[in-house]
């Protein structure tokens, strides 16, 4: 034990002994929100932000345009990150979860085979997929409609075995696509004036579509200019790139199939959806197909059906089938569609409409078994059944089940039903418009830093942690669209995506994206790193962000900068030139933004420092 009684000294002591030790405290504090803001030399790309200057964060040096040099880049002076070589030319289309040679080692049946088949860990490239040589900037929108380069997609198969159709014609150096598909070689516009004459496109009550099987997605592309918004999916099959031409077009597309699993969208998502001449066995599987997307279709949309079995008398012989397996399968689709509550509105020619009913009290015949209706979101990776997805309940037969939605735009900003109903946790009325004025104030910041957001120069955007969709819908216009990503580990807020009149897919970025190399001109990610940081290698979503990413396309990251300060370590051994600037709303909050170029290299070129490596 001590003694208590001090001696004068030792009194005289102790108050410059706290003084000493406040102090000290004081300048650490300081000190660590000095080097946390981004003002200190926490990283040599951490920006040093003239805060007199009206746009303080227009990011220096770092150019957003489309040039094409070969301009070196000038090393940090810190120790050398670890450096990502360039992918051996094999890899210059790769698409890691939908590759031929791992695919043909699973069942044929029912497209088991053209699934997602994900490489294990130890397989992954850790390189960067170049370009192929002459690779150019995509012709901007809407000139990208009507033609894309050879160079940028070198593959004329398409040209050859759907020349009598007009999907594709090559001339020059550059591919024309004329509009036509299989069962509208005419052109995708005398077939969509078609379709509404019955369906409702011209006045905003159609917004959302599914193409199933869409080729190089004619029909996604002139529903643009009807302010209607497709989102299309083919398989990576022997149709070469049809989905890569989509989106080279810069129309929405993913790679994907009809197989044995969900698609990878909410229910009631879609307020039309076709198949033209897609060939999927919709009578086959008791009816499964149809089944989904009677999950995906909002109630009240509707059904189109263009190509086999319709119009079988006229075809019958083309198709090489019997009038009697033609007009049995007809049979089988019309008594699933009454099964599952739709109407035939239409059949005239090689076209089929049907709408489903708003709900389940004005269906007409009782439906088959029903689904767990509480879980008719939950859908990644998990097998599709021959059961039909209840309607949210209703009080009356006008009322429309989950919620009726007002008509575009004014659907964007208006309060979705799955919010306004309180089904998405934690998320009011309120906060919607809060989070709406959030993004507002992000992008416009984002704006300053990278003047060519908003502009035709970024057609192909994606968010790959949508949230509620904010912003998106701050950037909606006829120049770009988005494809909302919401993190399968995130919250489930896709729905609400959906509702706002928007797009997106379910997605776990530990993988990767169902799409080709160079199909995004602006990725952005809000919160990604920190939700990902625990579950998967953050080196693996930057390498997937550089493979989707064209060659001299954006990338805005928003997150915590110490999360940051992770990624732009590894940032530093890719081709990227990248900088850290302050939010928005000054250096003392933690949260950052890291922005972006991928440098423009090509297959041979000498920044290419080409690898096998795997």
């Amino acid at each position: 034990m001590g003694s208590k009684n001090n001696t004068p000294s030792q009194r005289a002591r102790r108050p410059l002994s706290i003084f000493v030790v406040i102090s000290l405290c004081c300048f650490c504090y300081l000190l660590g929100a000095w080097r946390s803001s981004g003002s200190g030399k926490v990283d040599k790309l951490a920006l040093n932000v003239n805060k007199d200057m009206p746009d303080c964060n227009i990011v220096p040096n770092l150019s957003f345009e489309s040039h094409h040099n070969l301009v070196e880049n000038i090393e940090p002076s810190e120790p050398k990150a670890k450096v990502l070589k360039a992918c051996d030319v094999k890899y210059t289309d790769y698409t890691p979860c939908q590759e031929q040679d791992r695919a043909m080692t699973f069942p044929r049946e029912n497209m088991i085979y053209r699934e997602r088949h994900c490489p294990p860990q130890e397989e992954k490239l850790h390189c960067l997929i170049p370009a192929p040589k002459g690779y150019t900037t995509p012709f901007p929108w809407p000139k990208s409609r009507d033609y894309a380069y050879y160079a940028n997609v070198p593959y004329k198969s398409l040209t050859v075995e759907k020349a009598v159709q007009n999907w594709v014609q090559f001339q020059g150096n550059v591919f024309k696509f004329p509009g036509g598909g299989t069962m509208f070689p005419q052109g995708a516009d005398a077939y969509i004036d078609e379709l509404a004459s019955v369906i409702p496109i011209a006045d905003g009550t159609v917004r959302t579509a599914l193409d199933t099987g869409c080729g190089v997605a004619s029909w996604g592309a002139y529903l643009l200019k009807r302010n209607v918004l497709a989102m299309s999916f083919a398989p990576k099959d022997n149709h070469e790139a049809q989905v890569q031409f989509a989106l080279e077009r810069g129309v929405p597309a993913v790679i994907g199939v009809f197989g044995t699993i969900h698609l990878p969208y909410p229910s009631r998502a879609f307020d039309m959806a076709q198949c033209s001449r897609c060939l999927i066995p919709w009578a086959g599987n008791d009816g499964m197909y149809l089944m989904e997307v009677d999950r995906v279709l909002r109630p009240g949309g509707y059904w189109i059906l263009s190509g086999p079995p319709i119009n079988w008398k006229t075809y019958y012989q083309t198709w090489q089938r019997s009038k009697e397996d033609l007009k049995a399968e007809q049979r089988k689709i019309e008594e699933l569609a009454e099964s599952l509550c739709w109407e035939k509105k239409y059949e005239k020619g090689d076209i089929a409409i049907w709408r489903k009913k708003i709900n389940a009290k004005s269906c007409l015949r009782k439906s088959p078994k029903f689904c767990d209706s509480d879980n008719a979101d939950d859908v990644w990776y998990k097998k599709m059944e021959d059961c039909k997805t209840p309607y949210p309940e209703v009080t009356s037969k006008s009322e429309v089940a989950g919620g009726e939605l007002k008509k575009f735009p004014a659907r964007l900003f208006a309060v979705p039903p799955r919010i306004a109903k309180g089904n998405i946790p934690g998320v009011t009325a309120d906060s919607y418009q809060e989070d709406n004025k959030l993004w507002k104030m992000h992008l416009s910041a984002y704006k300053k830093m990278n003047r060519l957001i908003g502009t035709t120069r970024y057609r192909n955007v994606m968010d790959m942690n949508a949230g509620l969709g904010g912003f998106a819908a701050a950037l909606e216009s006829q120049k770009s669209w988005v494809m909302n990503v919401v993190p399968t580990i995130a919250d489930n807020t896709l729905g609400v995506v959906y509702e706002r009149g928007l797009i997106g897919i379910y997605h776990d970025w530990c993988e990767g994206f169902s799409t080709y190399p160079r199909t995004y001109d602006l990725i952005h990610a809000n919160g990604l790193f920190s939700l990902y940081q625990d579950t998967c290698n953050l080196e693996d979503i930057l390498v997937e962000m550089d493979r989707i990413l064209r060659p001299e396309g954006a990338i805005i990251i928003r997150d915590e900068v110490d999360v940051l300060n992770k990624v732009t370590k590894i940032v530093r051994g890719m081709k990227w030139e990248a900088k850290m600037v302050d939010h928005e709303d000054g250096p003392l909050v933690p949260q950052k933004i890291l922005v972006a170029v991928k440098e423009y290299w090509t297959v041979g070129s000498s920044k290419s420092n080409s690898s096998n490596e795997e």
